[in-house]
């Protein structure tokens, strides 16, 4: 009988400690992205967005934390609201449409001559020391020359948490966004 109460103690503990809170996060765009509403804009170029590519640690539901130098923990309790993939997509969109204003940027390929964007994102999480990571490449093919351009950000979480990491994940994005206009706009 005490066998069977400490059994159903010890069952009812473990079902406590493991029913945690989901919480569901999504990159808010910044304000200084947010697309253009006044009037109409006549775009003389196009840009296809054809794909942004994830690594495969990075493609599922949980937000990324390193805890080491080697080890990496997909978060169980703290997810994308929708996949990470469509999320730097829509961030991507935005940011570059407003940051290239003669260009339309989409992800739908358009008849006729247009460039085009891939991305591949190698690192996207937060990191034991208080950084942020965010890694990989981008290729634009322009009048048939492909160039690559490497991705390679660190920057620092201003406060704890998931919260504060999704923003500084966010911010970053945008970093990477207004590099890669300026460096399209330069490629003219």
């Amino acid at each position: 009988m005490r066998k069977g109460i400490l059994m159903a103690a010890l069952l009812l503990l473990v079902a406590c400690s493991s029913t945690g809170d989901k919480r569901y996060y999504q990159l808010p765009i910044g304000t200084d992205a947010a697309p253009l509403l006044a009037s109409p804009r006549a775009a003389t170029s196009h840009l296809w967005l054809s794909r942004i590519n994830l690594s495969d640690y990075l493609a599922g539901n949980g937000v990324v934390y390193q805890t080491s130098d080697v080890q990496y923990v997909t978060a169980g309790n703290n997810l994308w609201a929708s996949p990470l993939e469509q999320q730097l997509q829509q961030a991507m969109l935005a940011n570059l449409n407003n940051a290239l204003p003669g260009t339309l940027v989409s992800a739908s390929q358009a008849p006729g001559e247009q460039d085009q964007l891939e991305v591949d994102v190698t690192g996207f999480h937060g990191r034991y020391d208080g950084k942020v990571v965010i890694r990989g490449e981008w290729r634009l093919t322009h009048n048939g020359t492909v160039s690559r351009f490497p991705i390679n950000m660190i920057l620092t979480q201003d406060k704890d948490g998931y919260d504060a990491l999704v923003r500084t994940l966010a911010q970053g994005w945008q970093q990477v966004c207004q590099h890669i206009a300026k460096q399209i706009t330069a490629m003219g």
